[in-house]
C-alpha cells in the first residue's frame, strides 16, 4: 500500500472513540465499558471475524479490516485495543494458544474478549475449557500459558501470519518482506535469520543465504533442523542450488 493515507485510519479510529464516548454510561464499570464496546463494534458497525476466507491476506492488514469491517483475532483485538485507549480504558492483548484475546488492564479483572467472535465476555473457566479442548487435558491459567502481548510483540506476530500465508502461497518476495519487518523488531531472531536464508537460497541469493544460514547455526548450534542447514551451507560452497 504505497500510497495509503494513514491519517484517514489514524482518524477512523478517533472516530469511533468518540461515538463510543457518547454511548458511555455515566458509571463506567469495566463490564459496562466492554458491553459498550462490543455494542457499537459489533451490532452498529458489524465488525466480525472472518471465518469464511481466514487466510485472505488482509485481514492481517489494518486498513483493510477496517474498510471491510472483518478480519482475524489479532487484527480485531488492535482496533479493540486503539478505541479503548482512545477512550482512557486501559486493555491488553492476550496471547492464548491459537487464539488472540483482549482483557481489561486491571488487577483482578476476571474476564476476557474474544475479539473474534463479536466480543464473547469469557470467565477464566471458559479459557480453561477452550484449552482443555486444545491440549485434551486441564491446562492451568498462568502468564506464561496466556501472556500478556506489547505491542512490539503484536505486530511481530501479524507479519508472522502474513509470513505463513505468503509462504503457503508460494510468493517468496512477499514472505521475504514480512521477514525483514520481523527482524526490524526482533533483529537477533535465530528463526527468522533462518527462514530468511532459506528464501534467499530459493530466490538464488547465495551470499545472503549463506551469511542467515551461518548466523542461525552460530545463535543455534544444537537446532534440531543444523544437520540439514550444515548440508545445504555445503551445497552453497560448492555453487550447487
Amino acid at each position: 500500500y504505497p500510497n495509503l493515507e494513514f491519517e484517514l485510519y489514524l482518524n477512523a479510529l478517533d472516530t469511533m472513540a468518540q461515538d463510543v464516548e457518547e454511548g458511555l454510561p455515566p458509571e463506567r464499570y469495566p463490564l459496562r465499558v466492554v458491553q459498550t464496546l462490543n455494542r457499537y463494534l459489533y451490532e452498529d458497525l458489524r465488525f466480525c471475524g472472518n471465518t469464511d476466507n481466514y487466510y485472505d491476506p488482509r485481514n492481517s492488514f489494518l486498513n483493510e479490516v477496517i474498510d471491510r469491517r472483518t478480519g482475524i483475532p489479532i487484527t480485531l483485538a488492535v482496533i479493540y485495543l486503539e478505541v479503548a485507549k482512545r477512550i482512557d480504558f486501559p486493555m491488553i492483548g492476550i496471547g492464548m494458544p491459537g487464539h488472540f484475546l483482549v482483557r481489561p488492564n486491571f488487577a483482578d479483572a476476571g474476564i476476557f474478549i474474544d475479539v473474534f467472535n463479536r466480543g464473547e465476555i469469557l470467565f477464566p473457566e471458559d479459557c480453561q475449557d477452550k484449552l482443555k479442548q486444545l491440549y485434551g487435558r486441564v491446562i492451568e491459567l498462568t502468564p506464561e500459558v496466556i501472556p500478556p502481548v506489547n505491542s512490539r510483540q503484536i505486530l511481530a506476530r501479524m507479519l508472522t501470519n502474513l509470513k505463513m500465508i505468503y509462504l503457503t502461497r508460494q510468493e517468496q518476495l512477499k514472505a521475504l518482506a514480512a521477514i525483514e519487518r520481523i527482524l526490524l523488531l526482533f533483529p537477533d531472531s535465530p528463526l527468522e535469520l533462518r527462514d530468511r536464508g532459506l528464501l534467499y537460497y530459493q530466490l538464488q541469493r547465495r551470499t545472503l543465504a549463506m551469511q542467515d544460514l551461518e548466523s542461525y547455526l552460530d545463535r543455534l548450534p544444537m537446532a534440531e533442523d543444523a544437520p540439514v542447514i550444515i548440508q545445504l551451507l555445503n551445497q552453497l560452497k560448492r555453487g550447487l542450488f
